[in-house]
């Protein structure tokens, strides 16, 4: 859903942060409800990969202070 909802040349994170700017949290709720298997597992595949990503430059910089 959210791959649809990109502007052309915007990144995910750019997406979100324009769209959270349109609505609140709580009326965004119920809006992905219609996602499909794959779209669920890609989304929790990216928030993985996102969060390790993060969690290993954050051991990188700590390692390096």
């Amino acid at each position: 859903m959210l791959s649809k909802l990109r502007l052309e040349g915007e990144s995910f994170s750019d997406a979100v942060r324009r769209l959270a700017e349109r609505a609140s949290l709580v009326e965004c709720a119920g809006l992905w409800a219609d996602l499909t298997d794959d779209e669920y597992t890609a989304i929790k595949r990216g928030m993985s990969e996102a969060r390790a990503a993060l969690n290993e430059s954050v051991r990188r910089r700590v390692e390096a202070s």
